[in-house]
């Protein structure tokens, strides 16, 4: 599956996706344009999952990506034990208004409850 390149480098847009899912684990839901949580919805989806082991080397897995430890804590201790018995499918995209500089759509990006 092809990966939208959002008009970034490839080292740019690796570490905007890592800073967006670190906030978005941070605060639970961000607000971005439509194509970036779009891109964001697999990477932190692959992310729960691996935290769902919740080994050593899930933990390792995910320090990779999250640099922030008290995200990573979280997201190990609070966010994929909520998780444990559904499938997949823990984030929702929801559209909203267009931004008023450029009119780009915008969407919130949230974790399913």
């Amino acid at each position: 599956m092809p990966q939208r390149k959002l008009g970034k480098t490839t080292s740019h847009r690796k570490a905007m996706l890592s800073n967006m899912v670190t906030d978005f684990f941070r605060h639970e839901r961000i607000e971005t344009t439509l194509p970036k949580a779009k891109e964001l919805r697999p990477f932190a989806e692959k992310l729960i999952t691996t935290a769902k082991t919740n080994d050593l080397n899930a933990r390792r897995k995910v320090l990779k990506v999250i640099k922030d430890k008290t995200v990573v804590s979280k997201l190990f201790d609070e966010i994929a034990p909520r998780f444990s018995e559904r499938p997949g499918g823990y984030t929702r995209i929801l559209k909203v208004y267009p931004r008023r500089g450029d009119a780009s759509e915008k969407a919130i990006i949230e974790l399913v409850e």
